[in-house]
């Protein structure tokens, strides 16, 4: 297979999964280089701006056209607007390569399907083999924009339940984990706004925040403020996360929409379910996908926030319940190795649809 990546395409996410999949061998077009067993083409991207992120990004690849199409059975990509799965589509032409696109796709009507460059990703994408949806709401997504349902698939995202595991002694402290971009739409603003108004009930309540992004400045200033309880990690690897997650009391989050993105899934959702914590987090877009009950989702509100917090860590019991039944999902339903190589038996199911 061969991964076009995008610019700012996340670690550990869909190319890895791909290398992943059994009896896959993965070579990636990207700009740094990817975790795993793959073959990394180092890249360039042509990019007039930086506007938009992740799938929205205004980025062509270089050196697609270098690649032998004769070397490869698939090329894959994420996102149905990309511009990267348009070029793909483009550089397949004519040749006996199937596309991939993967998608977490849930807004009913996105707008970027109504600019240009976006809405010609998204043409092409059309013709492409397997639509590889990583929540059920991307699938519903597709039908509602005419893609053909023969062509679809749904596996839902896995984790490592290696690595993201409980820890051998869960903590009495009350400490609640934000691992998240340090963004607006995934809320640290309203999370820090509800941990004052928890250590009003819990004193010695503590706020970690792992990660990076444009608010940063103002977990730093909150860190840097007395009796906040605030403290900031900042960025951290995998093992990083999955040690601070497992001793934590609680994780939490608080996402909002932007014009064109709602929250989809949240990897970090099934991180901290699988080490055994509970999630308390807002209602937004099909994040119910991930948060099951018994955890919490709450309205876009600090007082909802707080209250579910203040719930949470004045019960232990109740967390350890909460948090042995997080586990036992994850492994069921969310194992990294499962749900590689459910993925791996979609693009099997296609080639053998197409032999048929």
């Amino acid at each position: 297979m061969l991964w076009v990546s995008l610019p700012d395409q996340r670690p550990r996410r869909e190319l890895y999964w791909m290398s992943r999949m059994p009896h896959t061998d993965v070579t990636a077009l990207a700009a740094q280089e990817p975790v795993g067993d793959i073959t990394w083409v180092p890249s360039t991207y042509r990019r007039p701006v930086k506007r938009f992120i992740e799938a929205g990004a205004l980025a062509w690849v270089n050196g697609l056209r270098d690649q032998p199409p004769a070397s490869y059975d698939w090329v894959g990509t994420l996102e149905l607007c990309s511009l990267v799965t348009g070029q793909a589509s483009r550089w397949r032409q004519g040749s006996r390569v199937r596309q991939a696109v993967l998608t977490w796709e849930n807004l009913p009507r996105q707008p970027l399907y109504r600019i240009p460059p976006y809405k010609q990703a998204l043409d092409s994408a059309r013709d492409a083999d397997l639509f590889l949806c990583m929540i059920d709401a991307a699938r519903n997504h597709l039908i509602d924009n005419g893609f053909p349902d023969h062509r679809i698939r749904v596996v839902k995202p896995g984790v490592d339940t290696q690595v993201f595991t409980p820890a051998a002694e869960p903590t009495y402290d009350p400490v609640v984990v934000f691992c998240s971009p340090l963004a607006p739409n995934k809320g640290i603003d309203r999370v820090l706004d509800a941990m004052r108004l928890v250590r009003k009930q819990v004193p010695e309540a503590e706020l970690v925040v792992a990660g990076n992004g444009p608010l940063r400045g103002m977990v730093e200033r909150a860190a840097a403020e007395p009796g906040t309880g605030v403290r900031l990690a900042g960025q951290l690897d995998a093992h990083g996360v999955a040690d601070l997650l497992a001793n934590a009391a609680v994780f939490c989050t608080a996402p909002r929409p932007t014009w064109k993105w709602t929250e989809q899934f949240g990897l970090a959702y099934i991180e901290a379910q699988a080490c055994g914590i509970p999630v308390v987090t807002t209602r937004c877009g099909t994040n119910d996908e991930a948060v099951q009950p018994p955890n919490l989702l709450v309205d876009d509100d600090p007082e909802a926030l707080a209250a579910a917090l203040v719930t949470q860590l004045t019960d232990r019991d109740l967390r350890l319940r909460i948090g042995a039944a997080n586990r036992a999902r994850m492994i069921a339903e969310h194992d990294l190795v499962t749900q590689c190589a459910r993925m791996g038996a979609a693009f099997a199911d296609i080639e053998a649809q197409d032999r048929r």
